[in-house]
């Protein structure tokens, strides 16, 4: 069976960080036959000096430095040190359900045949607190993320790569090169992308589901979702074929919601119409609320509404944050002074 190179791209991660490498570096796996390779983004806290102590107790824990701080960097970096067969990509805040997790990855690359492997990202960690249960049971709902996604499937099969592939053949890189280091999110589905654009082939199978750690608060659920859209908005540039009606929805509305305040300040008829789509969105939202909630505690579903109202209004803002930046950078190149030695004479 291949090898495995695990690559854990980190940046103040000291609150996790024992817990995730742990469970990777104490895997059912022969020790020569994996590596760990933690790429760290200039942390801040004690990140580094948890790794440094671990790596005293396994020889195959590895620690390079990301000096670009942005994760595409970090696992760029790591992949230039990487030896094995195949890559995984697991993030310092993930948690691994047990310790086959490598076994079943590297078995599930040799029955496949696959460029590269899928897997669930659920968000059921062990005791979670209300908000984040609330997240766990919004994320997974298709009113929660991108329908066209796969990430919170059980079935395995043959999938496009685009919003589910974490795991590649070394022969991927060779093929389509690295991460592009100009995303600060989403650098995985531009990646993957161009793994789809060359013709490769992803095999979802759930023998390899990482469990992540939900926001636990609002405020970092909106900022998650910020840098999501800032992303999908980058990837639309890039890849303009990528940007779907999905993607398009929490954006278009965070439009109407605001220009219709403005224009029922003036036309009542039209502020008629804009309150009767703000009281349709919040039953939806309050009826999802019931829907999910119904068996969760109290507790948990009166915060269902609340969150999707940071994943829907988080992602626009990312979206047209990253949008107007695009907008700006092209105008500014359209009107800059043409070089001296480029101008007719």
């Amino acid at each position: 069976m291949p090898s495995v190179s695990v690559i854990v791209p980190v940046r103040n991660e000291a609150r996790s960080i024992e817990h995730t490498l742990r469970l990777l570096l104490t895997q059912d796996f022969p020790r020569d036959e994996f590596e760990v390779i933690v790429a760290d983004g200039v942390s801040t806290d004690d990140t580094v000096p948890v790794v440094r102590r671990l790596q005293a107790e396994f020889p195959n824990l590895k620690l390079v430095f990301n000096a670009a701080k942005f994760s595409s960097a970090g696992r760029n970096t790591a992949i230039r040190h990487a030896t094995k067969d195949v890559v995984v990509i697991v993030d310092g805040h993930c948690h691994v359900p047990d310790r086959d997790y490598l076994k079943n990855l590297s078995a599930a690359f040799a029955a496949s045949g696959a460029d590269c492997l899928g897997r669930p990202q659920p968000l059921d960690v062990a005791d979670p607190t209300p908000f984040q249960r609330a997240v766990s049971a919004a994320r997974s709902s298709r009113l929660g993320h991108n329908p066209d996604s796969d990430i919170y499937s059980n079935e395995a099969k043959f999938v496009p790569p685009q919003s589910t592939a974490v795991a590649y053949a070394r022969s991927v890189f060779h093929t389509i090169g690295l991460f592009d280091q100009e995303f600060d999110a989403c650098e995985d589905v531009e990646f993957n992308e161009r793994v789809h654009a060359a013709g490769l082939t992803c095999y979802f199978t759930p023998a390899v589901k990482i469990v992540y750690e939900p926001r636990g608060s609002f405020r970092s659920l909106f900022y998650q979702l910020g840098r999501y859209g800032s992303g999908r908005a980058k990837l639309a540039f890039k890849h303009p074929k990528s940007l779907s009606l999905p993607a398009l929805v929490p954006p278009l509305w965070a439009v109407w919601v605001i220009l219709g305040a403005l224009v029922s300040a003036v036309v009542p008829y039209f502020g008629a119409l804009w309150l009767a789509s703000l009281a349709l969105y919040a039953s939806v939202l309050l009826g999802a609320g019931v829907v999910l909630g119904r068996k969760l505690p109290l507790a948990v579903a009166v915060r269902v509404p609340l969150v999707f109202m940071a994943i829907h209004f988080g992602f626009a803002w990312g979206f047209w944050k990253e949008v107007t930046k695009q907008v700006r950078r092209s105008l500014q190149f359209r009107v800059s002074p043409q070089p001296l030695h480029e101008r007719q004479l």
